[in-house]
C-alpha cells in the first residue's frame, strides 16, 4: 500500500507528463489495433488463395497433380531412351540401305523406239551397290547386274551404265 500511495502522490506532481505518457499509449494502441485489422485481412486473403491453389481441378489436391506429372515425366524420359536407342539402331542400319538412285532410260537398238532399255544404279551411303541394266529388243529382254563398291565397278561399263553411277554418286541425301 505504501507504494501505492507513492504513486498517487508522484502522479498529482507530474500530472502534465502523465497525460502525454497516456496520450502517446492510446496513440500506440490505436496503432497497433490498426495493424492487427490490416494483418487479419491479409492473412484471410492469403488463407483463400492457399486453399484454392491446393484445391486443385476436380477437388484434386496439388499434391496429386505434381505426383501425377512426376510421374509422366518419369515415363517421358524412359519414352526419350527408347527412342533415342531406336534411331541409334536406325542410323547404323541406313548406312547399308540403298539412298541414291541413278536411272537412265536409252535405245538400246536402232529399230526399236520409245526409250524401253533402262541402266539403274543404286548405292548406299558407301557408295557400294549395282547397276542393273536391261536391253529391251524385239526378241526378248536381256538384263544384266554389275556390281559397285565404294563407287567404282571392275567389269567395264556402258555409257548409259556410266550416266547412271554419276547420276547416283551426284544425287544428294
Amino acid at each position: 500500500m505504501i507504494y501505492l500511495t507513492e504513486m498517487v502522490q508522484l502522479i498529482e506532481q507530474n500530472a502534465e507528463i502523465t497525460l502525454i505518457i497516456a496520450g502517446v499509449a492510446v496513440f500506440l494502441l490505436l496503432v497497433m489495433a490498426i495493424l492487427i485489422i490490416v494483418n487479419m485481412t491479409q492473412i484471410s486473403k492469403l488463407k483463400k488463395k492457399y486453399q484454392q491453389f491446393m484445391g486443385g481441378k476436380e477437388a484434386k489436391s496439388l499434391e496429386q497433380e505434381l505426383k501425377d506429372h512426376l510421374d509422366e515425366i518419369d515415363g517421358l524420359i524412359s519414352s526419350n531412351k527408347d527412342n533415342k536407342e531406336k534411331i541409334e539402331r536406325l542410323n547404323h542400319q541406313i548406312q547399308f540401305a540403298f539412298q541414291k538412285v541413278g536411272m537412265v532410260k536409252y535405245d538400246a537398238f536402232q529399230e526399236m523406239g520409245g526409250k524401253l532399255s533402262f541402266s539403274l544404279c543404286l548405292l548406299n551411303e558407301k557408295d557400294d551397290g549395282f547397276i542393273i541394266n536391261a536391253m529391251h529388243s524385239r526378241e526378248g529382254c536381256y538384263t544384266y547386274i554389275k556390281e559397285i563398291i565404294a563407287g567404282k565397278c571392275v567389269i567395264i561399263l556402258s555409257e548409259e551404265e556410266k550416266e547412271a553411277l554419276d547420276m547416283a554418286m551426284q544425287y544428294k541425301l
